[in-house]
């Protein structure tokens, strides 16, 4: 143990302190910066992986815990940023400029949920301080507009360079583009494979997103043109899949799965959502109307981690039909508490697939 203090001594003791996900130390990962000491007062900046890093306090604790360790301390500051890394670029797929991690909410069938999931997401991530779009690739049924509440917005086109760019909407955090804005509502969408396909890599290259630190795509269902198109395009961050536990949702859910996985696509994991319902006037009561622990059994047998289990609640439903997306709406509520934790897991594992 030193006896000097001084900025030396304190990365020394911090040293042997990991990023738990990553299993490296901070101080090795450049995530310890600014130290600086005034009379006995430690103070020092720890840049994490992501805003959204779910073991953030825990990791501030075994900071300050070992700091205190060194003579002469008599109180510690830890000043906490992010820095998101980057995704890892591919040679045959050109990324977007400015944004750093796209990832995929896919289902292998409609009705699942997988809209509700994919803007709830977005939103607890743009919670956490992170930067956040949301492409509604789902052309057919673009659903995302109502969910955040920009039903009746209007995005603004204007002439580039390079032609036109599209000025994404904005509302809890999240820009959006979606076909929903660019068609009449009741008009339907009935085009082939090509057109679909120029529009999504509209949406991807000619939408001024900014500088983003995750992009969501929130995908139509099934394994079709929207699917391909996108994994061909960029470089995809991760997948996550959409399902609920019943055994017809979970045979198509390992389709898709298994088409991320030969488009070399990284699976992030599988969300059980309506996982089993909770009736609004008997709130300790549970009923699995779709049967239980299939999306835990799927996870098991295809060796990907269960990110979570959505329950039914109609506060959910009421929020997506109102705009208000329920990890806004209601921050406590049981469903709201499970998406935060699958966003933030989501997190966490893109930063570690990006610096491993």
């Amino acid at each position: 143990m030193q006896n000097v203090l001084d900025s030396s001594s304190v990365l020394e003791v911090l040293r042997p302190v990991e990023d738990p996900e990553l299993r490296k130390s901070l101080v090795e990962l450049n995530m310890i910066r600014n130290v600086k000491i005034v009379d006995g007062k430690v103070s020092f900046t720890l840049v994490l992986t992501t805003p959204a890093c779910p073991l953030r306090e825990f990791i501030v604790e075994d900071c300050q815990k070992a700091v205190r360790k060194l003579p002469g301390v008599t109180d510690v500051s830890v000043e906490v940023t992010a820095e998101t890394p980057q995704a890892k670029s591919l040679p045959d797929r050109n990324g977007v400029p400015g944004i750093k991690n796209i990832i995929a909410v896919s289902s292998g069938k409609g009705g699942v949920g997988k809209s509700t999931v994919a803007v709830n997401i977005a939103v607890a991530l743009a919670q956490t301080g992170a930067k956040v779009g949301l492409l509604d690739a789902d052309i057919y049924g673009p659903n995302d507009p109502t969910m955040l509440g920009l039903e009746s917005a209007k995005i603004n086109v204007r002439q580039g360079e390079k032609g036109e760019i599209l000025e994404p909407a904005f509302n809890h955090g999240v820009k959006l583009v979606s076909m929903g804005f660019l068609i009449d509502r009741d008009q339907p969408v009935i085009w082939r494979g090509p057109m679909l396909n120029g529009v999504i890599r509209q949406f991807l290259y000619q939408v001024e997103w900014g500088e983003l630190d995750y992009l969501i795509v929130d995908m139509p269902p099934g394994t079709g043109d929207a699917q391909l198109t996108l994994t061909q395009a960029v470089p995809i961050a991760g997948a996550v899949i959409v399902t609920t536990p019943q055994n017809v949702a979970l045979l198509d859910s390992r389709k898709g799965l298994r088409m991320f996985q030969q488009m070399n696509v990284p699976v992030l994991g599988i969300i059980e959502n309506m996982s089993y319902f909770i009736p609004p006037d008997m709130p300790d009561k549970q009923y699995d109307i779709f049967g239980s622990g299939g999306g835990s059994k799927t996870a098991n047998e295809l060796g990907i981690p269960l990110l979570g289990c959505v329950p039914l609640e109609i506060s959910t439903r009421v929020g997506g039909d109102n705009g208000i997306p329920i990890v806004v709406a209601d921050a406590n509520s049981a469903s709201a508490i499970a998406l935060t934790k699958i966003a933030l897991a989501i997190a966490g594992k893109v930063s570690v697939a990006a610096l491993t």
